[in-house]
């Protein structure tokens, strides 16, 4: 598995569980009332910071464990970051759009944030996601 690969891995488990535990946490504090009532703020802040920092840990910790790997990048893994990154960004496109909508609208500040974060999560999800069967398959050649 090269060092990309194993990048990829790491965010793609990070996004999951981070947006996990965010969902968990808003849901908890729900108690039975709408969810734009509930206090999601700092939760949404904390987690993605949390999320933001787990990542950086455990790229750096793969790096020092391993620190050949890190400086050896070669054209196909260019070439499926961009890949990835491209199947990504399209979800960030997309969230940016429906909340641009969604404030046109007049909606909850709560749809529009949530929104906002959960596409951002696609994003990781999904580029992860392409990033590593490019890796565990056969990626063309042009």
């Amino acid at each position: 598995m090269t060092h990309e690969e194993k990048r990829a891995w790491i965010r793609l488990v990070v996004a999951v569980l981070g947006y996990s535990a965010y969902v968990v946490l808003i849901v908890g504090r729900a108690g039975g009332r709408p969810l734009p009532d509930v206090p999601y703020a700092s939760a949404l802040l904390w987690t993605v910071g949390a999320a933001i920092l787990a990542s950086i840990v455990a790229e750096t910790g793969m790096a020092v464990v391993n620190p050949g790997a890190s400086r050896a990048k070669d054209v196909r893994d260019r070439e499926i970051g961009r890949l990835g990154d491209h199947v990504g960004q399209s979800f960030v496109v997309i969230g940016a759009v429906a909340a641009m909508l969604m404030a046109v609208a007049d909606w909850d500040r709560f749809w529009i944030a949530n929104t906002i974060y959960l596409c951002f999560v696609l994003s990781a999800i999904f580029g992860g996601i392409t990033k590593v069967i490019a890796y565990r398959g056969s990626f063309p050649q042009w």
